[in-house]
């Protein structure tokens, strides 16, 4: 008995897909494969995340180091004034020792000033000095017609809130200041400078006679005599 063969598609090399079919793959694929490669991004992140915490937490130990080691001199061409070398040589380890009799001692001393100084910046608060000198500074000037542009450029880089180098004065003794902007004389400024001066002979003179700086300052000038 003769059958029929059955229908059959013929089967090419290519079945081209319909568009409606390329546009249904194309919207069911792309989303899992964006996903997919953000999933796969999102799980290197945590190493580059620990890598950079490793770097970050190095940087804080030598930072703390370096902080614990910033008041400790072995070197002092970086603080005394002039030439540093020919300055530890005129320093006698008498007139150092002088330094700790009071703070006035220290600040009229031209190499204990630069000393004091280099201290306060290992601490961050070299403004007060700085405040200081430019208070005895301005108490010297004569000409009125500078007078008030000085004592403006003083209160503005000190006093004023907020100032670029502001130092530690309480309410009353900045509105006193500010107040005597209105009319500027060389003494409008002995308050704050009075406050300024207070703070650091209680607070940092005794804490820069206990510090490497000057101990180690000592040192050397006792060695060079021995």
């Amino acid at each position: 008995m003769h059958r029929e063969p059955a229908d059959t598609v013929p089967q090419g090399p290519h079945q081209p897909c319909p568009s409606s079919t390329k546009s249904h793959v194309a919207t069911t694929l792309l989303p899992a494969a964006r996903q997919s490669l953000s999933d796969h991004a999102g799980s290197a992140d945590p190493p580059a995340e620990r890598t950079g915490r490793r770097q970050n937490r190095g940087m804080r130990t030598r930072l703390g180091c370096l902080s614990h080691k910033s008041d400790s001199y072995n070197d002092f061409t970086a603080i005394l004034p002039d030439k540093p070398n020919r300055a530890l040589k005129r320093l006698s380890t008498e007139e150092a020792t002088r330094w700790a009799d009071s703070f006035d001692v220290l600040l009229s001393h031209k190499y204990g000033l630069a000393t004091f100084r280099a201290f306060l910046k290992t601490e961050f608060s070299e403004e007060n000095l700085e405040f200081w000198l430019a208070c005895e500074d301005f108490k010297k000037t004569r000409s009125a017609a500078k007078l008030a542009s000085k004592a403006q450029r003083i209160f503005e880089e000190f006093i004023d809130v907020q100032a670029p180098r502001e130092v530690n004065i309480d309410f009353q003794t900045r509105e006193l200041t500010r107040r005597n902007m209105q009319e500027p004389s060389l003494s409008c400024f002995d308050q704050a400078q009075g406050k300024v001066h207070s703070l650091m002979e209680k607070d940092s003179y005794p804490r820069f006679l206990r510090s490497k700086i000057y101990t180690d300052l000592l040192s050397q000038t006792q060695r060079r005599l021995s």
